[in-house]
Order: C-alpha cells, then sequence, then structure tokens
C-alpha cells in the first residue's frame, strides 16, 4: 500500500476512533502511526547493499511483534513534545494504544498486498501475502478519503457549497488523472468510469446538504461511517479474489498440473481485474482475466531453462538465496554472451503476461568462463530498477569440483 494512502487511512480512524481524546494529538498520532512502518525505506537509501529492498523492507517496523514496542516509544516521544509546548494531549498509555492501532492499519493494509510483509519477524521470515489489494488501490484510497473531505464540508454552513465545488472540481481532475495513470501504465479502465467516479463524488459533496441533514452528521459520524464501507470493500475484495483463485484450481485440475504453489493477484484498476499464477517444478502459468468474463481465462507458460551448473551454483549464493524468500513466482532463465553464462532470476507476480520486458525484481549472477561469480544484481533493464553500474563486482570464485 503507498504511504499516502497508509496516512489517509490513519487519519480516517484517528477521527472515527479517538476524536474526543485531544483531538490534534490523537489524529496525529493515528496519522503517524499508519506511516511509521515505512520509515524501513531509509535503510535502502543509506545501504550498498543492491537486495536492501528485500532485506530490509517490510521487516521489523512491519511486525507485529515489534509494534508494542515502536508504539510504546512514539507515544512517550509526543507526550514530551506536547509536554514542551504546552499542548494538552492524552495519556501515554491511551497514546500508545492510539499509535497501536495506526501501526496495526499499516501492517495488515500491507499484508492485504501482494510483495509480502514478515508480519511476524524475528520469529519468522515468512512473507505474509493475502493478495487482497493492488499496492495502489485509487477505489480504496478515495473509500477511505471521501468520507473525512464530507466531513469537512459540512463542518459548518458559511462556504459549504463553496467547499463542496472546489472539492469537487479537484477530485474529478484527479479521477482524469487517475484515468491517465492506467492508461499510460498499461491498465487502462473505460472512460465511463470516470463518469461515474465524478458522479458519485458529486453526489456525496452535494446530496447531503437537502434539508441541510449533512451539517447534523458529526465529523466522527462521517468517518465511523467511512470505516465500515472499507471493511465492506475489503470483504468484497476477498470475494473477488476467491472467485479468481478458483479459476486458477479448475485450469491445474483440467490440465493435471504438478502445483507448487498458486495465487490470484489483483490487477488494476479494480476489484474486478486479477492474475492468477500457478508454480510448477518447470515454470510459471500465468494469466490476467476480468471476473465478469465467462470463458476460462487464458494461460501463458513461462519455462524454466533445463538446470545446469551454473544455475545449481548460482542457487547457492546468499544474496540468491534471499531473493528466493521474497520470489514467489520465479523463472529461471539462462543464457550466452560471449564466453560469460548468464542466469537470470524473474519474478513473474509484478508483470502482465503479455508484456515483453523483463520483469521487475529479476536478479542476475554472470559467470566467466572459469564458472567464477564476476557479477550479480538487480538487470538494469528490469523497469530500469537498477543501472548497471549499480551491480555488485564480486570477487572471482574457484568453481566447485
Amino acid at each position: 500500500m503507498d504511504p499516502i494512502t497508509h496516512g489517509i487511512t490513519g487519519a480516517l480512524l484517528g477521527k472515527g476512533l479517538f476524536s474526543k481524546r485531544q483531538t490534534r494529538v490523537s489524529i496525529f498520532a493515528a496519522t503517524l502511526g499508519a506511516v511509521f512502518p515505512d520509515v524501513d525505506v531509509f535503510f535502502e537509501f543509506f545501504s550498498r547493499d543492491p537486495l536492501a529492498i528485500v532485506k530490509y523492507h517490510r521487516a521489523i517496523t512491519h511486525s507485529f511483534a515489534g509494534l508494542p514496542f515502536f508504539a510504546a516509544f512514539l507515544a512517550w516521544l509526543t507526550r514530551r513534545v506536547a509536554r514542551h509546548f504546552g499542548i494538552e494531549s492524552p495519556s501515554w498509555l491511551m497514546l500508545t494504544l492510539i499509535y497501536g492501532v495506526g501501526i496495526a492499519s499499516h501492517i495488515i493494509l500491507d499484508g492485504m498486498t501482494s510483495f509480502g510483509t514478515r508480519m511476524w519477524m524475528p520469529f519468522s521470515e515468512q512473507r505474509v501475502s493475502w493478495d487482497l489489494l493492488f499496492i495502489i488501490d485509487f477505489t480504496f484510497t478515495a473509500i477511505v478519503l471521501l468520507p473525512q473531505i464530507a466531513a469537512w464540508v459540512y463542518s459548518g454552513r458559511e462556504n459549504s457549497r463553496l467547499r463542496a465545488g472546489v472539492i469537487w472540481i479537484l477530485l474529478s481532475l484527479g479521477a482524469c488523472g487517475a484515468y491517465a495513470i492506467g492508461v499510460l501504465v498499461g491498465h487502462p479502465f473505460g472512460k465511463g468510469i470516470v463518469v461515474i467516479a465524478c458522479a458519485a463524488i458529486a453526489a456525496l459533496l452535494f446530496l447531503p446538504s437537502i434539508r441541510g441533514w449533512g451539517f447534523g452528521v458529526p465529523r466522527a459520524g462521517w468517518c465511523q461511517a467511512g470505516a465500515c464501507l472499507m471493511l465492506l470493500y475489503l470483504f468484497a475484495c476477498a470475494a473477488a479474489h476467491h472467485s479468481a483463485l478458483n479459476r486458477a484450481k479448475e485450469f491445474a485440475a483440467a490440465n493435471h498440473i504438478a502445483v507448487v504453489r498458486m495465487a490470484a493477484i489483483p490487477v488494476p484498476p479494480s476489484l474486478l481485474d486479477w492474475g492468477d499464477e500457478i508454480l510448477t517444478p518447470d515454470g510459471v502459468y500465468q494469466t490476467e482475466f476480468d471476473l465478469r468474463e465467462p470463458q476460462p481465462p487464458v494461460f501463458r507458460f513461462f519455462a524454466d531453462s533445463p538446470p545446469d551448473e551454473f544455475t545449481t551454483r548460482a542457487l547457492q549464493l546468499p544474496a540468491v538465496q534471499l531473493y528466493w524468500q521474497f520470489a514467489r513466482f520465479p523463472v529461471i532463465r539462462t543464457s550466452y554472451e560471449g564466453t560469460h553464462h548468464i542466469v537470470q532470476f524473474g519474478e513473474r507476480r509484478f508483470v502482465s503476461p503479455t508484456t515483453k520486458n523483463l520483469p521487475p525484481f529479476t536478479y542476475q549472477v554472470v559467470f566467466d568462463a572459469g564458472g567464477n561469480v564476476i557479477r550479480q544484481g538487480w538487470f538494469s533493464d528490469a523497469l530500469q530498477m537498477r543501472r548497471s553500474d549499480d551491480l555488485k563486482q564480486q570477487s572471482p570464485e574457484k568453481k566447485a569440483p
């Protein structure tokens, strides 16, 4: 989940659950708690390890084991700052609870994406991936944002229509921007969706003004309604995920596939768009489809290259073993470039089956003619995650007997 949506979700929970307890400090704590776990991205900025994003991101700061310690520390720090500036704040115990709710919301939402979250670290390195939400879900973001905007619009009668009009224009432009982003990244949605979104936003912003009933709803009420709608949306995503996963199971059973692992992966732009992945001993089956399509999805097979000694040696490297803990649907490809032997590990869950690009998170190991590792790291053309000059040069290793 993107950091902005995490922060908006924290603010929604803060306003809906804790707004009666020194409002500003409580909402600040819930919002900060909801974005805090992503502090681990700074490890990547300062680390020279090419696998820093796999090694450090979504680790201890995203763990329920670390949650009480981080919540207690942030509560203590907030109390000290509030006392210094003479700002009234909830008790340390209450602030710890608020921070805990914010951090927990972050951990749970990240667990609903396909990247994977080590939410039980340090007791387990396993990445939990419920595969319910795409990492940027505009519908989910709108659900947690709009109730807070409606609460602000109807916070007073003066200039409420002006506030509603300005916000409607801005959000309509945002819907058009989301459409443009969908086209740009290769996941377009119908222009009619933009029209429906603009109409729904207008209804939310203007209909409550009829007979003034919107002014009688407190901010906490708006946000509590938003939290309920958020849960309903997540249940709908879970139902869609179940239906999408069944299609993968039906395909595997009909074709007698030896399944190592399978998953239904959310695909933008809506909860009706999904991709199925099936890992086998020889490669990965992959497809994308709309749940409204009655016909069975068409799977493409991405085969592993035949195993050889270079693949075996690459799999024994510590960095590749770390990558292997992260990868769920990897495809192994080998090739030659002059006297060099290249082994690539490509993670299929983040790429469409129809794209010609290498998958992002493609890790590459290069051997010389003598079987020594001369280079390893992220492949530079995998959506340009790393330039070639960022790849780690390795000291020569003697070929295993």
